[in-house]
């Protein structure tokens, strides 16, 4: 829709292009945003974003107020260097085919919040309804329009390759799934140093028991299958999400079962890049942790015989759940 930038302080070149393509693997993904209203958005705009919010089951309150956030700051009177005009940023041709009266005082204003606001969400809707058909997760594909248009998203059959795009998705739908009540939730600025700090190990070798919060280390003796770390100096798979979190400021306990337990649940439609995806058939048989990174994939710490690398989320049968580590967050085994 615009010329937004979004810079993710510090996401590397190759994390970047994962985490913006976003939530592939999450398909057909449910109506994602948490239900109560973020307190960033203004006194004044509160109850329009919680009516409008809820025009079309794509779009909830606090999607629509991390876009507004996103596009003007909340600001009626701004303006892009492109033209983009008000709190919600339409273009004028635009705003000319999809803006609505949404106060009813008989005239269509750009710059009255009343107006632009519903207009916004209602243009999500239509967008949404647009790019329906598009492979992979709804709601980035509706963000993705939204930012580049529809003919963009429904060329490249998702998000398209554009840094700014991709960023201004992945913006928005982390602040849209943030926790509004003041920060259990592991913060985008979280998430993007765990994945660059997963991302710096890659290569290193796989060893059981190995790892800890200042990186990696020798293991220990041994594996259900007899394998020991004794010798190897390098990460198991909770040894690397631990080293990862860790320099995040965030303290996770040793185990992959253990730090499942340290974490909130995430519905399959809600999943973001740095969430921790979990494979066993139970919570007490957790055998396996990754970082998820975005388009299917995550980054992990394998097995025995192989090096810290990027694999599918599918990886194993018994995918178990993904979950959120919480900042407050110190169990132990």
């Amino acid at each position: 829709m615009r010329a937004t930038t979004a810079v993710l302080a510090g996401l590397g070149a190759t994390t970047a292009v994962v985490v913006g393509a976003l939530a592939q693997a999450g398909g057909d993904s449910s109506p994602v945003g948490t239900d109560a209203l973020s307190a960033s958005v203004p006194a004044e705009y509160r109850d329009l974003v919680e009516e409008a919010g809820n025009a079309c089951p794509e779009v909830s309150p606090n999607l629509l107020a991390a876009l507004l956030k996103q596009e003007s700051g909340f600001n009626p009177k701004a303006r892009s260097p492109v033209g983009a005009q008000g709190i919600a940023q339409f273009m004028p041709s635009t705003w000319a085919s999809h803006g609505i009266d949404g106060n009813n005082d008989g005239k269509r204003d750009v710059w009255d919040p009343e107006d632009a606001i519903p207009s916004s969400a209602k243009y999500l809707c239509t967008i949404a309804e647009d790019v329906k058909d598009v492979p992979g997760d709804k709601r980035s594909n509706m963000l993705a329009a939204y930012n580049a248009g529809s003919g963009a998203v429904k060329k490249y059959n998702g998000v398209p390759p554009y840094k700014e795009t991709q960023n201004y998705v992945q913006t928005i739908s982390a602040a849209a799934d943030s926790n509004p009540g003041g920060g259990t939730a592991t913060t985008t600025d979280q998430a993007v140093t765990v994945i660059n700090a997963a991302e710096e190990k890659i290569g290193k070798p796989y060893s059981w028991g190995g790892g800890n919060a200042n990186g990696e280390s020798t293991g220990i003796c041994c594996s259900p299958n007899g394998s020991s770390g004794v010798s190897t100096v390098g990460f198991d798979c909770s040894g690397l999400t631990l080293y990862a979190y860790a320099k995040a400021g965030i303290t996770l306990p040793r185990t992959a079962a253990a730090q499942y337990k340290a974490s909130e649940p995430v519905k399959p439609g809600r999943i973001r890049p740095g969430d921790l995806v979990f494979y066993g058939n139970s919570a007490e048989t957790i055998h396996h942790v990754g970082i998820y990174v975005g388009n299917g994939y995550i980054l992990n710490a394998p097995k025995p015989g192989t090096n810290v690398r990027y694999d599918p989320m599918d990886m194993m049968s018994d995918l178990y759940a993904v979950a959120r580590p919480t900042p407050n967050t110190n169990k132990e085994i």
